[in-house]
């Protein structure tokens, strides 16, 4: 499997991106992988990149998207911070990847058991430890916690139910981010140009969960 040049980029559709990516992961759980030699890769890329899709992931150390979509170099640009959120750095990063370089599909990549989302639930413990950076990530999430948490429910990274809750908002959540904040993208999804989307990787069966 070759590199992507700006030719065979310029066939691909956003349905056809999105597919890429579901075949990559098939692969990916049957232990496959396609056949690339990535020094040739290398050597196909060294003038320029076109990639077809962005890919928004949490920094987890499980889920590099290269590796569970089963992709080579120059195929996705692969945005990640912890907790897989958005702001306006990541936003110009989705509108370079897909307005500049042109890029057809933007997936927001959530994980089962994300760390990030368990210190959003134990924000209190974390807190006391003084690390005023990792405070400022995780209270991201409170919005989205006070949403969806019902009355009377423990606010605790054990509560499973809630953590793979907060999982799966954080994931919408991003969306409606994107294309409230981004009327570039928001146009680009309106003409049909890119689709943006959300998935749920598992962490045990290394399955990707579509939303």
């Amino acid at each position: 499997m070759k590199a992507h040049t700006s030719e065979t980029q310029s066939t691909i559709t956003p349905e056809k991106a999105l597919n890429f990516l579901k075949e990559g992961n098939q692969r990916f759980v049957n232990n496959l992988k396609a056949n690339r030699d990535l020094l040739e890769q290398v050597n196909a890329t060294r003038e320029g990149q076109w990639p077809f899709a962005v890919v928004l992931s949490c920094i987890d150390s499980r889920t590099s998207a290269e590796l569970i979509f089963d992709q080579g170099l120059g195929d996705v640009f692969s945005i990640r911070i912890a907790g897989n959120f958005v702001n306006q750095d990541i936003l110009g990063s989705m509108e370079f990847g897909c307005n500049v370089a042109g890029s057809k599909l933007v997936v927001v990549l959530g994980h089962t058991k994300c760390g990030a989302l368990k210190g959003g639930l134990d924000a209190a413990q974390i807190e006391g430890l003084g690390m005023d950076n990792l405070n400022h990530l995780i209270n991201h999430f409170d919005p989205i916690i006070n949403e969806i948490i019902e009355e009377g429910e423990e606010r605790s990274s054990k509560n499973s139910a809630l953590l793979e809750r907060l999982n799966q908002q954080n994931v919408k959540s991003a969306i409606e981010d994107i294309r409230k904040q981004s009327s570039t993208l928001t146009r680009l999804e309106e003409e049909g140009k890119i689709k943006i989307v959300g998935a749920n990787y598992d962490v045990e069966t290394g399955v990707v969960n579509w939303l």
